[in-house]
């Protein structure tokens, strides 16, 4: 298996803040983006790729393909894994690929969501998602950056 350092949702994917302070905290070298939609569009995958340094390894990739790169032998990269919703999180799990914990970043405001924590709404389906991942034992927190405290989202569903 990869070594995952950071396993995030964050609906922005790659961006300033994940690429600078994120990065700089997990030593990570490699981005795995994993999203059915994102991986077959082939304007957001080269907007994604021109987001991130030149000296990280960046992966777009669907879930299937990620599962199996991520439970590939460990190469020595630090990575990063970043998703849009924890569905996705629950089918990586899924997939075999072993996610101890997950960092909720961020999750805008759209059709059908309400607000949960301060930038970050979420729909009933998605909280049924986190109630999900935390009874399977995932230590799921709210972090939207390094240096805020982290915390634990069971205190906020």
């Amino acid at each position: 298996m990869l070594n995952i350092v950071l396993t995030r949702i964050d609906d922005r994917l790659i961006h300033g803040q994940v690429v600078t302070a994120w990065a700089k905290i997990t030593k990570a070298n490699r981005i795995i983006v994993v999203d059915d939609e994102v991986a077959m569009d082939e304007f957001m995958v080269k907007i994604l790729k021109m987001a991130a340094p030149r000296s990280f390894k960046i992966g777009i990739h669907t879930i299937a393909d990620a599962s199996e790169i991520l439970k590939g032998e460990d190469t020595g990269e630090r990575v990063i894994v970043l998703v849009k919703t924890p569905k996705t999180i629950e089918a990586l799990i899924e997939n075999n690929v072993e996610i101890k914990e997950l960092n909720l970043g961020g999750m805008g405001a759209i059709q059908g969501r309400k607000q949960f924590y301060r930038n970050i709404s979420i729909s009933d389906d998605e909280r049924e998602s986190f109630k999900s991942l935390e009874r399977q034992g995932i230590h799921v927190y709210v972090q939207i950056v390094p240096d805020a405290s982290a915390m634990d989202i069971g205190k906020l569903l």
